[in-house]
């Protein structure tokens, strides 16, 4: 008879998740590799078989918030209106970071859990950036976006604006009165809008590095 295998995927990211919630709640110093055996209902011996070390689990806690993310921008596929897409990414963010707030603030916030390699690191950046400088790339050969500052600048604005948003959210930072939910989409094209093709700088702040 086959042998039962118990430290399966299904395993993995129940610890996974687990300790995503430790490191958000209480950093990566209070997470024990005893402990989450403890309460995922396994026995350490299943953590150190499918992580290895504390290190491997933070690096995997890494690696699948970058899945998660990039699976979720795979969804959107460019269209002929690629201002709108770069709305629609930005809206993704929030969703992805609504739905898995510990796993954003792993691969958004808390550096210290960002264990992979300097030279995988940013290829992983990448693969989370890259929609969104596409598209305002796209955005610029079809006449939408200013084409005097690089893609990537317009692409930094947007996701800056999208981050600092959320974040007022997750760390319960909303000013009294005030729903990040009820203007972010407004927010987005707003800043949008402010890119548009035929815009001119600010006045004192063109030259600005």
């Amino acid at each position: 008879m086959a042998r039962l295998k118990t430290h399966d995927e299904a395993l993995r990211l129940r610890l996974l998740h687990r300790a995503a919630a430790t490191v958000f709640d209480r950093g990566t110093a209070a997470l024990s590799l005893r402990q989450l055996a403890a309460d995922a209902k396994t026995s350490t011996t299943a953590v150190y078989s499918l992580f290895g070390s504390k290190a491997g689990l933070l690096s995997s806690l890494y690696q699948e918030a970058v899945r998660l993310f990039v699976e979720r921008l795979a969804t959107l596929h460019p269209t002929d209106d690629p201002a709108g897409d770069v709305i629609r990414i930005g809206l993704a963010y929030r969703e992805y970071a609504v739905a898995n707030p510990h796993l954003y603030a792993i691969l958004f916030s808390d550096r210290s859990v960002q264990c992979p390699s300097d030279s995988d690191r940013p290829l992983e950046t990448v693969e989370t950036y890259r929609p969104l400088v596409d598209a305002v790339s796209r955005g610029q050969r079809a006449g939408q976006f200013s084409s005097a500052s690089d893609p990537e600048v317009i692409a930094l604005s947007v996701w800056g604006m999208a981050h600092g948003l959320v974040s007022l959210v997750l760390s319960g930072n909303e000013p009294q009165g005030l729903a990040v939910a009820d203007c972010y989409e407004r927010a987005l094209r707003a800043l949008v809008t402010g890119w548009r093709a035929g815009e001119e700088p600010v006045a004192g702040f063109a030259n600005v590095t």
